[in-house]
């Protein structure tokens, strides 16, 4: 059996000993005289700079859209988020139940924590807790009193340590030796009333946002019964302190103000949590555990089911079948929606295309394109893409996945006309400009290749890397001035940007 353990890199760092409500000290905006917004955000940035280069960073619009989603969800439904408050959800390939909280809004998931909730108010309770931590400034708090950059260079090796700790417990304690962590253990009382905070107000979003206020409560007591036996097993210094019983009666007294009532979980719940068992351990080893749970109907959604078995087959390199477990899960899908489907496919319309079914649909809908790829059926795969794109406009992975196609398939102009267009509706997109720039590659157009890179290294923050792409640029001179002219500008822009930089 595998140690579960919950890992919240800031605060719950810390044990998790429960106050009464009135016991919480009246903190004011402390924060504000210790590091500003745009300060906390920058740290953030810088960090996870650091995770986005980890082998473990989930790279995946599907599962980052759902995270955001239903993070935006409960921010939504929050009084205590403001206006300018940035939040991004992200997820990494790790199956420790583990979650994180990041300066500047940035919050980590791991796919174990995502696996192993049980139901969707689950995984929303834990995440209204993170957003609690956000929303009520703890980071900043935690700084009053401080060096601002001891503190600061704390924080970064925290989270380069839990990264390191996977793979070599050994090394994630000696980054953490180096890294000044006294100074936050310092902190021990001051965090445990963050950690009462954050359950009271997380509590809160969870219940206004509609879903189960049972939620939270349910996750973090299994999280302590799976703990109780395996202990040991955890990196000592970066293991959570173990939940109490305390902590966990407060969250279900208050549950007790509400009724019970049953909250459905969203097909996209189902679909990412099957979408990341199909892509972890061994492809054939993952098959063979979707064939038997679908032949014994151990599942809580058969399309979500039959949708992860389908991404195992193609990992897998079983491509016909996949083609035919395909079919399989488009008749149970007209079954289940029978009506409104049949209507949308005489309408020449994807499947699921209710509002409700947005993320779903579209899931569904890239699977089938990938999977008429992997069968060498180009045609069939981008009029899937085509027709999907009219209905999810919006929707990051079918125009990702679409571009890729395009040009993989020898049509990179179309590929370039598509995604200039695309460029216009998501401005400053990653993904965006390195597709550009593999489509200028493609057309032999050297200059606009290192430009289109130079702005992927700018929003990486590695802009002396970008400087060097734009110079290249401009020994590639195309014999166009306006180009030229364009490419001058961006250069002495960023150059005068990073001179700036330097002398703060």
């Amino acid at each position: 059996m595998k140690f579960y353990y919950l890992i919240i890199v800031i605060p719950l760092l810390f044990p998790a000993h429960i106050f009464a409500e009135d016991d919480l000290p009246d903190l004011g905006d402390i924060s504000q005289a210790t590091i500003t917004p745009r300060q906390e955000r920058q740290l953030g940035l810088e960090i996870m700079r650091k995770i986005r280069a980890d082998p473990s960073y989930l790279n995946d619009a599907e599962i980052d859209g759902y995270l955001n989603n239903l993070g935006n969800k409960l921010i939504s439904s929050s009084n205590e988020t403001k206006p300018d408050q940035s939040f991004e959800f992200f997820a990494l390939q790790d199956p420790s139940i583990n979650a994180f909280a990041l300066p500047g809004g940035f919050m980590g998931f791991h796919s174990g924590l995502i696996i192993a909730a049980q139901s969707e108010s689950e995984l929303a309770g834990v995440m209204a807790h993170e957003i609690a931590h956000v929303t009520q400034k703890h980071l900043a708090r935690m700084i009053s009193g401080q060096q601002h950059i001891g503190l600061i260079t704390t924080l970064a090796a925290l989270a380069l340590a839990i990264l390191a700790s996977r793979s070599n417990p050994q090394a994630g304690q000696a980054i953490l030796a180096t890294a000044q962590a006294g100074a936050i253990q310092s902190q021990l009382n001051f965090t445990r009333n963050h950690e009462k905070e954050a359950d009271r107000i997380g509590f809160n979003i969870l219940h206004k946002a509609g879903f189960d206020p049972h939620g939270m409560s349910a996750f973090f007591e299994r999280l302590q019964n799976a703990g109780r036996y395996y202990e040991n097993g955890a990196p000592s210094y970066l293991r959570t302190h173990p939940l109490t019983h305390e902590r966990i009666a407060d969250i279900e007294n208050r549950t007790r103000e509400f009724s019970y009532r049953q909250v459905p979980d969203s097909l996209d719940f189902h679909l990412v949590r099957a979408k990341l068992k199909a892509i972890l351990g061994n492809s054939t080893d993952t098959v063979k555990e979707f064939d038997a749970r679908i032949q014994d109907k151990r599942y809580a959604n058969e399309i979500a089911e039959r949708y992860g078995l389908i991404y195992a087959l193609l990992r897998d390199k079983q491509p016909k079948r996949a083609d035919k477990e395909l079919n399989e899960l488009y008749r149970i899908i007209y079954s289940d929606h029978a009506a409104s489907l049949l209507k949308n496919h005489q309408l020449g319309k994807p499947i699921l295309v209710e509002s409700e079914y947005l993320q779903s649909g579209a899931m569904i809908e890239v699977l089938a394109a990938r999977v008429k790829l992997a069968n060498k059926q180009i045609k069939e795969a981008l009029k899937i893409y085509q027709t999907a794109l009219n209905a999810y406009p919006q929707n990051r992975a079918l125009i990702y996945d679409y571009t890729l196609a395009l040009l993989n398939h020898q049509n990179a102009q179309a590929a370039l006309e598509f995604l200039n267009k695309q460029s216009k509706m998501i401005p400053e997109n990653i993904h965006l400009h390195r597709l550009e720039a593999q489509c200028y590659s493609a057309l032999g157009n050297h200059m606009l290749q290192h430009r289109a890179q130079a702005e992927v290294y700018i929003l990486e923050g590695k802009y002396k890397a970008a400087i060097e792409q734009l110079e290249i640029a401009l020994r590639k001179d195309n014999s166009n001035f306006y180009q030229s002219s364009s490419i001058e500008a961006r250069l002495r822009q960023l150059k005068e940007f990073v001179a700036a930089n330097e002398k703060k």
